[in-house]
């Protein structure tokens, strides 16, 4: 099927419908890189089993008619508490790439992480006009670094988001037996690389990808160099990738605006724990010294309703906005989030909430079913 005739069929109903017309247009390959998690895939079914063992408790008689989804995000104002989450290479499903994603994302009235490995600039992306936060990924080279940082601030990015959670690369499985490598036209953009670098050369029995980033991330990173960026940036800094309340204490030790509970999608350590049972522990630990983001496993807008009922601020959406950027470039991103906006006001509204302070307060239960 071609994006074409998908762009023909009736507007989704659901995310699944999206995620089933962008499997039907991408490369196999590609399908698996972005759909693929590390080792055996077990924390990609523990995140989406963790939703669904939660139970949400609604009011009733609150008055509401219609509730009001906005919200603001480290200090900006946002239609929904969503962000797109960083995603590296999107020019893998759609020419377009990062362009039609901030796009719709300025649309959508939604932040626009840029992360260190888009294929298009950081320059280029900040001028659609969208909101936009950076993800850094820590480089071996730590000139470069600065420089990633001084170019997001001059592109006027509006937080510095720093993954933490990224030593090295999970082992993913499906990438490693397809000899995954980046074709030839998607690149880093933001690092400058030439025409071809390891992401490009395929290697005997392994991924490409997990060769290049291996030659350029920084392993052994610690808290020192966590505080080494919080004084070199001025933006509110967010670290990724936290499940240990014990972390997370220690990121706002350090000076950090935000954290974002996180597995990394399932794509790092196989058998961490979901970030939907980990968030609440963080929540309190944090004891409102910074904001609380969810990511991974986030499917819709009940997924949000839960993740603020447990502690979040907002969340970090990933997988589904590359299913509409594959199915439909800007206009399908623009489909899932405003799918995603509407699950959550309906779901807001029949549990009595009338804004997000409202959905903060909601009591979950576990079902016990997924336990």
């Amino acid at each position: 099927m071609t994006v074409a005739e998908v762009l023909e069929d009736p507007d989704p109903v659901c995310l699944d419908d999206v995620r089933a017309d962008a499997r039907a247009v991408l490369d196999p390959g590609v399908w698996d890189f972005v759909e693929g998690g590390s080792g055996t895939e077990a924390v990609l079914a523990a995140n989406r089993a963790a939703f669904a063992d939660i139970a949400l408790v609604p009011r009733v008689l609150t008055g509401v008619a219609e509730a009001d989804t906005r919200t603001r995000l480290l200090g900006s104002h946002a239609a929904m508490p969503v962000a797109v989450a960083p995603m590296a290479y999107q020019r893998l499903v759609h020419e377009d790439g990062e362009l039609a994603t901030a796009l719709a994302a300025r649309t959508a009235g939604v932040p626009f992480v840029v992360s260190t490995l888009s294929s298009h600039r950081v320059e280029d992306i900040a001028a659609t006009g969208a909101t936009t936060w950076f993800q850094l990924y820590c480089l071996r080279d730590r000139a470069k670094n600065h420089e990633l940082v001084a170019r997001a601030e001059a592109a006027g990015c509006e937080a510095l988001m720093v993954t933490v959670d990224v030593p090295l690369m999970g082992r993913r499985l499906r990438d490693v037996r397809n000899g995954f490598t980046l074709p030839r036209h998607v690149r880093a953009a933001n690092l400058d690389s030439g025409p071809a670098t390891e992401a490009h050369r395929r290697f005997g029995g392994g991924s490409a990808l997990a060769v290049h980033t291996s030659s350029a991330f920084a392993p052994g990173l610690n808290w020192r160099d966590l505080a080494e960026l919080r004084a070199r940036t001025s933006l509110p800094v967010v670290v990724k990738g936290i499940l240990d309340q014990r972390d997370a204490r220690a990121a706002v030790d350090v000076g950090a605006d935000a954290v974002v509970v996180s597995n990394h999608g399932g794509r790092q350590l196989d058998g961490a724990v979901p970030s939907a049972r980990a968030l609440p522990a963080v929540a309190e630990a944090v004891g409102g010294d910074c904001e609380v983001l969810l990511d991974s496993g986030v499917r819709g807008g009940m997924d949000v309703l839960k993740a603020l009922a447990l502690g979040a601020r907002g969340v970090l959406l990933g997988r589904p906005v590359l299913w509409g950027l594959a199915a439909g470039g800007e206009r399908g991103v623009e489909q899932v989030l405003g799918l995603v906006r509407t699950e959550l006001g309906q779901g807001m509204t029949l549990a009595g909430c009338a804004d997000a302070t409202a959905a903060a307060a909601l009591r979950t239960e576990r079902t016990g079913a997924h336990a």
